[in-house]
């Protein structure tokens, strides 16, 4: 048995969201955050690099994020946050901990790829 979803949402809308593959370069701890994070630089290819703020120290170390391809929206306008403009959204799920576990493709694609 399904449950019914509340908002729903046109075709157009979900093409309106650019989702991108990006590869990290940078990870660093974001210490003026009000939650731990770390400030991302990210390499989308042909867009460039993009900076983010993404809380994602419970499970991952700024080490274990360097080289890994992440899914981002690249077309939200940029956020303060703390000292820093982030210029993309990091895709995660929350597990039930609330922690936050990276959404990634399973083999290498280039960067700036986008999801379809």
């Amino acid at each position: 048995m399904s449950k019914e979803i509340d908002n729903v949402i046109s075709w157009k809308d979900f093409e309106s969201v650019d989702i991108r593959v990006g590869t990290v370069i940078t990870a660093n701890p974001l210490a003026t955050a009000v939650k731990p994070a770390y400030v991302l630089e990210i390499d989308f290819g042909h867009m460039g690099i993009k900076k983010s703020s993404a809380q994602l120290t419970a499970l991952y170390s700024p080490e274990s994020l360097i080289g890994r391809q992440v899914l981002a929206v690249v077309n939200f306008p940029p956020k303060q946050i703390a000292n820093i403009m982030s210029e993309c959204l990091v895709l995660g799920l929350y597990a039930t901990d609330d922690s936050v576990v990276l959404i990634q493709p399973d083999r290498t694609v280039y960067n700036g790829c986008k999801l379809g």
